[in-house]
């Protein structure tokens, strides 16, 4: 169901702590940065989960995403703070999230703790799950409302 690439990964780190966090990251700004490095460091290894583009698509309307998911997942991939990087089709990442079986589940502080996806199911395991800091002015839509507005 996931890539090869995931298997080989999670055989690799069994045993380590894995944070898990998901999103479209479609155009990368420092609010995702600030983000992904603070979810890296509550754990061994940060594993993201990236919305596919039909996903986005359904999540935030036609002309979404900007950027296509194979150059999303290559930029996600180039950070320092991330680990794997694994494209879902699923309207939300329960399934991933289930594979993955993180110790870690976080969000960005826009999201509530009882609203994340999969977090009963991370507890229920006996892991955490976080809302992190939420870095103020910085958000996909204002850039792209600054572009089309200049």
């Amino acid at each position: 169901m996931f890539s090869p690439a995931l298997e080989f990964f999670l055989r690799q780190t069994q045993g380590k702590r894995l944070v898990f966090t998901n999103g479209c990251f479609d155009i990368l700004h420092r609010g995702h940065v600030s983000y992904l490095a603070e979810a890296r460091r509550l754990g061994d290894f940060l594993v993201v989960g990236l919305n596919s583009d039909a996903s986005v698509k359904r999540l935030k309307g036609s002309e979404r995403p900007i950027n296509n998911e194979d150059d999303r997942r290559y930029v996600l991939g180039q950070l320092k703070s991330v680990d794997h990087v694994e494209i879902f089709t699923d309207d939300t990442p329960l399934n991933l999230i289930m594979a993955v079986s993180p110790k870690i589940l976080v969000k960005g502080g826009d999201w509530k703790i009882d609203q994340i996806v999969g977090g009963r199911e991370v507890i229920a395991n006996g892991g955490e799950v976080f809302s992190l800091n939420f870095v103020d002015g910085y958000s996909t839509t204002s850039i792209i409302n600054k572009i089309q507005h200049t």
